[in-house]
């Protein structure tokens, strides 16, 4: 699979995930207008990938002699919770009194740098998952999408799935369809299948019947934001998860690349969380219905079995001596 998100001749492109399954297509954005436009209504989205959307939006914006700062602004702050995009957009500005040709090659560095740590996150979190699970082969459960098209080219918790196939030790990926836009059902049903992984697609609310049923042997997730203390913002539905995973004793992973860490952030307290549209869930609903549909949610590390990034077994800050790992 090509990247999800790359330069070519003066524009940012990017795998148009609003579209997907039904039709694979390239867009090519030329302003930052156009790029902020994408990384809200979710065609380009995924913390890792919105990294690299954040530096080149820089990039672009000098390319276009627009300015810069004000760019910046506006990208950084496009979506509140993925703490990466604003990352993106820092690293890059501090090649600025460089010249633009120095910002796009951070730019461009990141994205290779983007495949090589969440290859290598991905690759740690698997021997963690081998040592917490002694049935081969695996049944595994996912929420969202963290595959090739959250990040720049290979996934995060998804790479997981990745390494553990190629291996022959995946029996099965229970897929949650997931809101919002169905991220699990459009994007990682269809990146399981281009892989030839078998799956299953199942509505969020089955979840925890599956693991009562002994359907799932792991969870795998990624995430938008970790705290310093290890708390986790998700994909709205992530805490529910994590919730049944510790009731049934399955063990409950979060993989993600060290730039989604926001040691800035005590906690998962201080995560903003974003809220979509209400028209998402109003079709079949009375006319003056109202809404709460946050897009994402804080699972406290207490849940969590292990978080990997590229450094391995992400501790966090200000654990007591006796907090399980």
């Amino acid at each position: 699979m090509r990247r999800t998100i790359d330069w070519a001749d003066g524009a940012v492109v990017i795998i148009d995930q609003t579209a997907l399954p039904g039709e694979y297509r390239l867009l090519e954005l030329t302003t930052v207008t156009e790029l902020v436009d994408a990384v809200q209504r979710l065609a380009v989205r995924g913390a890792p990938a919105l990294g690299a959307a954040g530096a080149l939006g820089v990039a672009l914006s000098l390319h276009r002699n627009g300015d810069v700062h004000r760019d910046a602004d506006r990208i950084a702050h496009a979506r509140p919770t993925a703490v990466n995009l604003a990352w993106g957009v820092e690293r890059a500005l501090e090649k600025l009194d460089q010249g633009k040709e120095a910002v796009l090659a951070e730019a461009r560095a990141l994205l290779d740098e983007d495949e090589q740590l969440n290859e290598t996150a991905s690759r740690h979190a698997a021997e963690i998952v081998l040592a917490e699970c002694p049935r081969r082969p695996l049944r595994l459960l996912t929420h969202c999408n963290a595959g090739h098209l959250a990040t720049v080219g290979w996934g995060s918790a998804l790479g997981v799935v990745w390494h553990l196939h190629a291996r022959g030790l995946v029996e099965e990926v229970l897929v949650d369809e997931t809101r919002p836009l169905l991220q699990g059902a459009r994007l990682t049903a269809w990146e399981l299948s281009q892989a030839n992984v078998p799956y299953r697609v199942q509505p969020d609310s089955a979840a925890a019947a599956a693991m009562a049923r002994g359907m799932v042997d792991c969870v795998l997730v990624g995430a938008d934001r970790i705290a310093a203390n290890g708390d986790v913002a998700n994909k709205i539905g992530t805490y529910g998860l994590a919730i049944a995973a510790k009731h049934h004793g399955i063990p409950f992973v979060v993989v993600a690349p060290s730039s989604t860490v926001d040691s800035k952030l005590a906690d998962g307290t201080g995560v903003v969380i974003e809220e979509r549209d209400a028209r998402e869930l109003t079709e079949a609903t009375p006319k003056d219905a109202r809404v709460f549909n946050p897009a994402f949610d804080v699972t406290p590390f207490d849940l969590i079995t292990a978080v990997v990034t590229e450094h391995g077994t992400f501790r966090g800050a200000a654990r007591s001596p006796g907090h399980r790992r």
